[in-house]
């Protein structure tokens, strides 16, 4: 039985480990994880070291030892960030799985669109923590805390400026009914909420995924933007989704909408969002994510505006470990041996 190299160049707990290594036999796991810290700050934007790399972590090994790593592994398991230059180091690498979901992630790097095998972890992140994110930030805005927070710092109440909002019976309209958009319309429907969304791909007499009252292309997205009360982009950013969200789309949104995104900044053109906050025809925004995230902080217009409630790309940070991507790994690592088809494959044209 021939040996088959599998190197992390992720951190990895002792379960998460055995949990690879008993897959099959023939299996030899080296992890790496932290060895191209030091990499990884000489090319990277510093904030984006800093929000992701451990402070006092620069890296292991020598640069001829790095090397020697990623040109004998024939599948690498990676997170985020990682080198840039991979592809061209790692010269027996047949499979690369990223254990985030977003295949965005990997657009500077020279795996994007090369002849390895990439796939990710959509679907199998912490959807249901997301999924609550989701909703704490339609409750957020319909009982005007966001205005309580003001008020607060302002060291005064200002009664009239408080509207709460009955959320049971509202509409929400998910963008990109996938494996987060599927917790989200699940999760707001438990409490009452009209749940309908948007899908690439629709089939025809197909079952409504549970919650959903009404699932469609999105070609059909502006005409379903109008009957939404909140509004929640959980969609993959793809050359179709840059800037889904624009002038138009704002426009097109009830007045009084809530905007939350928990996929990627790119999807929405932040300039019309601070136009729609600026006219009063939001309400608010949810960003976990926004454009340049990995550069330095929001656009100070969003960051400063109290109807907009930004934070760190965390809505997937929770108190409960998450090893559903270290499952779809072992799941298609085994898949990888028998010689079957690997699941969430990136398809590069279509970004994900």
């Amino acid at each position: 039985m021939s040996t088959l190299n599998i190197l992390s160049i992720q951190r990895l707990s002792d379960a998460e480990r055995a949990q690879i290594e008993a897959v099959d036999d023939s299996i030899s796991l080296t992890v790496a994880g932290g060895w191209f810290d030091g990499e990884i700050r000489e090319t990277w934007p510093e904030f984006a070291s800093n929000r992701y790399l451990p402070p006092t972590s620069n890296g292991e090994g020598t640069r001829e030892e790095r090397d020697k790593l990623l040109a004998g592994a024939e599948v690498i398991l990676g997170g985020w960030p990682f080198p840039f230059d991979l592809r061209a180091r790692a010269t027996a690498l047949k499979w690369f799985h990223q254990q985030p979901a977003g295949a965005s992630n990997l657009l500077k790097s020279d795996l994007w669109g090369s002849d390895v095998a990439v796939t990710t972890s959509r679907g199998y992140g912490n959807t249901l923590g997301i999924g609550e994110y989701v909703l704490a930030s339609i409750f957020h805005f319909a009982k005007s805390f966001n205005w309580a927070e003001r008020d607060r710092a302002a060291g005064a109440f200002d009664h009239r400026s408080l509207n709460p909002l009955v959320v049971s019976g509202k509409t929400v309209c998910v963008i990109g009914a996938g494996g987060i958009g599927l917790d989200v319309g699940r999760i707001c429907a438990a409490i009452g909420m009209r749940v309908i969304g948007t899908r690439r791909t629709v089939v025809n007499g197909a079952p409504l995924p549970e919650g959903y009252s009404e699932l469609k292309r999105p070609e059909h997205l502006t005409a379903m933007l109008a009957e939404a009360d909140f509004v929640a982009v959980c969609c993959q950013w793809t050359p179709e989704t840059e800037t889904l969200l624009n002038a138009d789309a704002f426009n097109a949104m009830k007045p009084g909408a809530v905007l939350i995104n928990v996929a990627r900044g790119e999807i929405i053109d932040e300039d019309a969002l601070v136009d729609a906050l600026a006219t009063g025809h939001l309400r608010g925004a949810a960003l976990d994510v926004y454009v340049g995230e990995f550069d330095g902080p929001p656009d100070a217009r969003l960051w400063n505006d109290p109807r907009v409630l930004i934070t760190p790309h965390n809505s997937g940070a929770t108190d409960i470990g998450n090893r559903r991507t270290i499952e779809i790994f072992c799941r298609n690592l085994r898949a990888y041996l028998d010689g079957g088809n690997l699941e969430n494959r990136i398809d590069w044209d279509n970004w994900y």
